[in-house]
């Protein structure tokens, strides 16, 4: 059973319940997601008992979960009950940045309120009816359940689809995922165990689509799935994850556990899937793996060498340090889930999209990671809403082939249609069910996305400040993950509206577009005809070329704040009171006191109060505890700091300390 669920039943938060279960003598640990059904059924039993239930959660818990709000929302009762008035539709499953959506919040902050539940999602992942309920009404809204479908990729039941028939079963080659943060070496580490050098194509030494590769280590063969570095393709990322078998988790030993690493952990976690660390960049000289160890450690990954259970290898990828051990390693890991890792070459294809874009010359291409069956030449497919006939196939080399088995990536020509990354391909030998599917496809809209605004909502939303985008990219699989990207970025003051998106190099018409309405005009790794150009100089049209995904987010960002504005925000830290004068200088002091709440941090202002009074400021611009310079101090804590003013602190002031934000 989920916690959540679990805490639904009990009429608590999951964060209540996952404090109390140690004291009622049940160990479900502070991040479980699910509980045995036996220990679910002993915790509904003895928190029924309405002794137990007013000794541990006192009077009037019934209704608790309900009356949470938001730490430091103070807006008062009347959002509360408007809130309460809000219905918010939920279908069995729905992705973390539709609910958002729906509750009209940032994604972000329903991620962290996910997470706060025991549940990591990224915002493209879906959660269930139950948990998603749980969570509106934890923040204050009404749920229902609807029928209706989120998204315009058709739903597939995975285990259904890739059934395989055990009797003719054989072992096929291991998919690895090749997952962590940006720039901590993953494409590197892929280029060293193929002995190529793809590194150097790719735009800011990342990468930018997502590729398979196969290689042969001693007669076995191993294929590796490529995901893109930056976080804009997590959803990316967790899709290479269901289609995997082992992961290698990559973290640079100068740079440690970033938030990046902690998110493809997820992904991992979700997949179920084993995995090894690659411990990357030793060579450098401020490597430092006990740290990177440390870091594991401190989030329940914790090293063999220190008595856990995660296998750590380091290696340099850029000096080809450890890679043979790391893939023996690999295989080892393989061995012990070979029972699972086979196929049937003999059934008809199954497989799931990796890549995907038009093509000038030869139309829409796709690449397709096959993981049951065998893919033909002729064979018919059906990709989600996407039908054709395979006419040509080509290995990740280039190598024209005929027939495609389980584990093997393959570029397909012969589609209609260009499918979306992530998508199921599926032989189908019915003709006439291939041309009803052609008919139907053509009278549906391509995007199904549902996007709910509420009417008192409707006004607020014009009101809003816009940037207008018309996006061209060189495949789909970029589009989808500038989408992502885009829907990232705080958008409370400024709306971002992708009004038109597509493929291919930037035209004349995309000028004329971008000039009529008033649009940013971005393209993505793509050219402009000469016939754009000219266009563009006449009609004064600037089009912003980009190669790197975070270098049109920081721009789009940037643009942001110049139509935004930025607005300065005084945030509280912590009170300091003074008890003695050390030191007086011009316009500076050492002062020692107690910190009597929250925080002294460095390179902070305070205002000076005296008997209640304020009375002048001062910069923190030195803290001192134990003797040591330190960054910051706690409340219970006697320090040290150094101050500057036109005003002098004198014995008995209290100091109230903030620091300024820029939002």
């Amino acid at each position: 059973m989920n916690v959540t669920e679990l805490a639904r039943k009990l009429k608590i938060t999951p964060a209540k319940l996952r404090e109390l279960m140690p004291q009622l003598g049940f160990d479900i640990g502070e991040r479980a997601i699910k509980v045995d059904t036996k220990m679910a059924q002993a915790i509904l039993e003895k928190l029924s008992n309405p002794k137990i239930r007013r000794e541990y959660l006192g009077e009037g818990v019934v209704s608790e979960f309900k009356k949470i709000k938001k730490e430091g929302e103070g807006e008062g009762e009347d959002k509360d009950k408007e809130k309460s008035n809000i219905v918010i539709e939920i279908p069995e499953k729905i992705a973390v940045k539709e609910l958002a959506k729906r509750m009209n919040m940032p994604v972000t902050n329903l991620i962290l309120e996910l997470m706060k539940s025991g549940v990591m999602a990224s915002l493209n992942q879906e959660i269930d009816f139950e948990t998603a309920s749980i969570i509106t009404e934890d923040l204050g809204y009404q749920s229902k359940k609807s029928d209706e479908e989120i998204s315009g990729v058709e739903r597939v039941d995975y285990d259904k689809v890739l059934q395989i028939d055990k009797k003719s079963a054989i072992a096929r080659p291991p998919v690895v995922v090749v997952m962590g943060h940006v720039d901590h070496g993953k494409t590197k580490l892929l280029d060293a165990i193929r002995k190529t050098n793809i590194v150097d194509e790719e735009a800011g030494g990342i990468t930018q689509h997502i590729g398979a590769y196969q290689v042969e280590k001693n007669g076995k063969w191993l294929t590796f799935i490529d995901t893109p570095g930056h976080e804009a393709f997590s959803a990316m990322r967790s899709r290479g994850a269901q289609v995997a078998d082992v992961a290698i988790l990559v973290v640079a030993a100068d740079d440690g556990v970033q938030p990046q690493t902690i998110e493809a952990i997820a992904h991992i976690k979700q997949a179920g899937l084993p995995f090894i660390v690659a411990i990357n960049k030793i060579d450098k000289t401020d490597a430092n793996i006990d740290k990177v160890k440390g870091d594991l450690a401190k989030i329940d990954l914790n090293p063999e060498d220190w008595g856990g259970k995660t296998i750590c290898v380091p290696i340099s990828a850029k000096q080809g340090l450890n890679i043979d051990n790391l893939l023996e390693t690999l295989f080892l890991v393989v061995e012990m889930e070979q029972a699972e890792i086979v196929a049937n070459p003999n059934q008809k294809a199954v497989g799931t999209i990796i890549e995907s874009h038009i093509d000038k010359g030869e139309g829409p291409i796709a690449a397709v990671l096959i993981q049951n069956g065998s893919l033909r030449i002729n064979d018919l497919v059906k990709i989600g809403k996407c039908t054709g006939k395979i006419r040509a196939m080509k290995t990740w080399k280039g190598e024209s082939v005929k027939l495609a088995g389980p584990s093997t990536p393959v570029r397909i020509l012969g589609l209609k249609s260009a499918p979306q990354v992530g998508e199921i391909l599926k032989v189908v030998v019915d003709k006439k069910e291939l041309r009803k599917l052609g008919k139907v496809n053509k009278a549906m809209s391509i995007d199904r996305k549902v996007k709910i605004i509420k009417e008192e909502d409707k006004e607020k939303e014009s009101k809003k400040l816009k940037i207008r985008i018309i996006l061209k990219t060189d495949v789909l699989g970029t589009t989808e993950a500038i989408d992502e990207s885009l829907e990232k970025i705080d958008q409370t003051r400024v709306t971002i509206d992708l009004v038109k998106q597509g493929m291919g190099n930037i035209t004349e018409k995309d000028i004329e577009n971008a000039d009529g309405l008033s649009a940013y005009l971005i393209g993505f790794s793509v050219k402009m005809t000469s016939e754009a150009k000219k266009m563009a100089s006449i009609k004064n049209v600037e089009v912003h070329m980009f190669d790197v995904i975070y270098d049109l987010i920081n721009f789009i960002e940037a643009e942001i704040k110049k139509i935004a504005g930025i607005e300065k925000i005084a945030k509280k830290v912590g009170k300091f009171k003074v008890l003695k004068i050390f030191r007086n200088g011009k316009n500076w002091q050492i002062a020692g006191g107690e910190i009597l709440e929250g925080k002294v941090i460095l390179n902070t202002k305070a205002n000076i109060l005296r008997e209640g009074e304020e009375v002048g400021e001062v910069d923190i611009t030195e803290i001192e505890s134990g003797k040591v310079q330190v960054k910051e101090v706690v409340a219970g804590q006697q320090a040290g700091v150094r101050v500057e003013g036109s005003v002098p602190v004198e014995e008995g002031d209290v100091l109230d300390i903030y620091k300024i934000e820029e939002k």
